[in-house]
């Protein structure tokens, strides 16, 4: 079998390079996302390492839990290790079938004592752990923190209040997970880089943990006894701090919606200081003078004209093949699909996957077009990667500037993506220099307005040889930028900076790389007390990246309040005016199908790179809001295309409601024999004839009960009630084992 390896390049925030607030936390795990973890096999070693030895260990770390598999069950990976990394890993996975439902998960091993390192497990019944959830945040920490204990050195780590979150997906079809992240600490300094994560279901079981142990070997640390004082440090940073109004782009992920922000963020690219020194600490390493911000300068002051005004298929692969094309006769690259689509950020693409081949196995990536230029909007390059894995790459010494690796990535970019130039300026700050992976990371922020947009971004990535690693162009499309005018002033903001700014204790490794193992100790300015804080320009409100929102009391009601208000929090339920809003008002059947279809399908399916050509309903076309949810729901067959439109606007009764949950739980066909159904409500005849058996079944599975005798099918179905039974019917679907996703059940 092929081992196929899907990478795509990284996208850093803006405010990498330009915000003084970016966590350490947040930049150590992004920028070691940057580095290169390809695994190299091991073709023989002087101890074996058998698949009996890791089931053992397993079993050790989870004592009688996993006793239903049988050694038969275990897949044992080669054993391998990672570039600049001389542990020895090891991987062992399993699957198997449990009272008809795919039990499966996979193990990591690190070191001669097979230390686990990293767990996934999907059990194979997750029920009580939909929503609403059976344990409470607060209750799966103190589970978190118990398993904790498996590991050792337990004692050393603290919980990380700053990344702990419960997120649940879109779908309500899918568990509600919890996850927390431990941070290992030093004389109680925290470690970033050291942590383990651990989530958690809401049935309380743990289902997934990752421990990241930082720069391998013996590390050395600073002397905490020689920190300087905080309030020195303090000081330090108000007489330097300068604060920017900037637009901040935040992409929901569940709702696939944009939203954009008028903020005041710092505007240096200091991430913080060093403790003992009083050095100015950068993406780079340390520095004792203070990095002096770059004025806004567009990378090119003209609009330059598109590669092209029209771009084929056919064209899209000549250019693929060119662009793609690899050095060496025992590889062979595969153009494996090419298809036109729009991507997350609504832009229409053509999408190219791709496979390099070669004796034992395969790499494969995907490259992205803008449909009408032919300009790349994603493309990230693995060649030196095939090369090293069948032994012909080589390593690179820097052997350019700083200065020479932006001249290249601008070079590139008039090369490869022209015409979004004139949006964009040259980077505010200094380029990412990575010495694992011999690499420029480069960052050009959009401009809108004269203002820095942070959350778009083009990004280069330049080898030390000067050849393109990768390409990325984030360009939201959005309509209505935020006006300055009721902003509150730049004078008032940074008041507030001051006043909420706080210093936090880090061990940080400033410098990273094979040969430096040093943790030096930062003073990390939080603001807020929160390190994902930013400051609501026009109310003048701190706001968090990281606000927590799934359990939030929104509206009240009497008996549908939880479900409503896990609706609205998730995004599956979209209020305009929470103010106004009246949960027990008649919902339309466009806002009903809506909420259904997102209940069913998580984020990650709900946006399909695929264009859908077809048009069931004269009245929604392509250009309507509902179109893509609309045409999901005829494709799952839960609305019919017998009439020439659907009317978004009508009400929904209770038995049109019934007809649609059976149709979603696929016994359509078994409530189409309506002569052997009875229906004993009072007003049973007030239902038709063809959707007697859909009433009765949704009767009789709880998911639309009846009410003193009476089904009332021609009522009009409120908010509360399809709230309610929504959530019944997400777990009818999990427990019959229905797999929704983009192309059907």
């Amino acid at each position: 079998m092929k081992k196929l390896k899907k990478l795509g390049i990284l996208t850093l925030s803006t405010g990498l390079s330009i915000g003084i607030l970016t966590p350490q936390a947040s930049a150590a795990s992004l920028l070691n996302e940057q580095q290169d973890n390809t695994q190299i096999r091991i073709i023989q070693e002087e101890e074996v390492v058998t698949k009996k030895d890791l089931i053992k260990k397993f079993k050790e770390f989870f004592p009688n839990q996993f006793d239903f598999l049988k050694d038969s069950d275990f897949y044992m990976d080669s054993s391998h290790y990672y570039p600049d990394d001389d542990t020895i890993r090891y991987g062992l996975s399993f699957q198997k079938s449990v009272k008809g439902k795919p039990v499966y998960g996979n193990v990591g091993f690190a070191g001669n004592n097979l230390e686990i390192d990293q767990f996934y497990y999907q059990p194979a019944n997750a029920a009580d752990a939909l929503f609403p959830a059976k344990i409470t945040e607060d209750k799966a920490k103190e589970i978190a923190q118990a398993f904790l204990n498996k590991f050792p050195r337990n004692s050393e780590y603290k919980l990380d209040n700053n990344y702990s979150l419960s997120y649940g997906s879109q779908a309500l079809t899918e568990p509600i997970r919890y996850s927390f992240s431990f941070v290992r600490t030093k004389d109680k300094v925290a470690i970033p880089d050291q942590q383990i994560q651990i989530t958690v279901l809401a049935n309380g079981e743990v289902t997934e943990f990752h421990q990241f142990s930082g720069n391998t070997g013996s590390a050395s640390y600073d002397d905490i006894k020689k920190a300087l004082p905080e309030n020195q440090i303090a000081s330090k940073i108000k007489e330097n701090l300068s604060i920017n109004l900037q637009y901040k782009v935040d992409y929901n992920y569940l709702t696939g919606g944009r939203q954009v922000k008028l903020v005041y963020q710092p505007a240096s690219e200091v991430l913080g200081v060093h403790a003992l020194s009083g050095k100015w600490q950068t993406i780079n390493g340390l520095s004792p003078n203070f990095p002096s911000g770059k004025g806004i300068e567009l990378i090119s002051t003209q609009p330059l004209k598109p590669k092209h005004t029209s771009f084929s298929l056919k064209e899209a692969k000549v250019f693929a093949e060119k662009l793609l094309k690899i050095d060496s006769d025992e590889v062979k690259l595969r153009i494996d699909s090419i298809d036109e689509g729009k991507n997350y950020d609504g832009q229409e693409v053509i999408n190219i996957n791709y496979t390099y081949d070669y004796s034992n196995g395969g790499y494969g990536s995907s490259l992205e077009l803008d449909k009408q230029t032919g300009e790349i909007i994603s493309y990230h390059d693995i060649k030196s990667e095939v090369l090293r894995e069948i032994g012909q790459g080589e390593d690179e010494e820097k052997t350019i500037s700083s200065k020479e690796a932006l001249n290249q990535a601008v070079k590139y970019l008039k090369e490869f993506s022209p015409s979004y130039l004139y949006n964009y300026a040259m980077p505010t700050g200094e380029a990412h220099f990575s010495h694992e992976t011999n690499s420029f990371y480069i960052v050009f922020p959009r401009v809108v307005n004269g203002i820095l947009v942070n959350g778009n971004e083009l990004s280069v990535s330049v080898s030390s040889d000067g050849s393109l690693l990768g390409l990325n162009v984030n360009h939201s499309k959005i309509e209505n930028w935020p006006s300055t005018q009721n902003v509150i002033s730049k004078d008032k903001a940074t008041e507030e900076f001051f006043k909420q700014l706080s210093l936090e204790l880090q061990y940080i490794n400033t410098e990273a790389g094979a040969d430096n193992n040093h943790y030096d100790l930062i003073y990390t300015p939080v603001f807020n007390k929160n390190l994902y804080s930013f400051l609501d320009a026009n109310t003048g409100e701190w706001n968090s990246d990281f606000d927590k929102k799934n359990d939030q009391p929104v509206v009240s009601h009497p008996w549908a309040e939880k479900e409503l208000n896990h609706l609205i929090n998730t995004g599956i339920l979209n209020v305009e005016n929470i103010n106004t809003f009246n949960a027990d008002a008649q919902v339309t059947k466009g806002a009903a199908i809506e909420v259904i279809i997102k209940s069913l399908t998580p984020y990650y399916d709900y946006y399909s790179g695929e264009e859908n050509a077809t048009q069931t309903f004269e009245n929604i076309s392509p250009d309507h809001p509902l179109y893509l949810v609309v045409e999901r729901a005829v494709m799952l067959g839960i609305l019919e295309g017998e009439n020439a439109t659907f009317d978004p606007n009508e009400r929904l009764t209770r038995e049109e409601l019934a007809v649609w949950y059976i149709r979603i739980l696929g016994l359509e066909q078994a409530a189409k024999k309506e002569n052997i159904y009875k229906l004993d409500f009072a007003d049973a005849n007030d239902v038709q004839a063809k959707n007697k058996g859909f009433v009765a079944l949704a009767h009789s599975l709880g998911l639309l009960p009846a009410s003193n005798d009476r089904f009332n099918p021609k009522q009009e179905v409120t908010y509360a009630q399809l709230a309610v039974s929504d959530v019944l019917l997400a777990h009818e679907v999990y427990n019959k084992g229905r797999s929704i996703n983009y192309y059907g059940f």
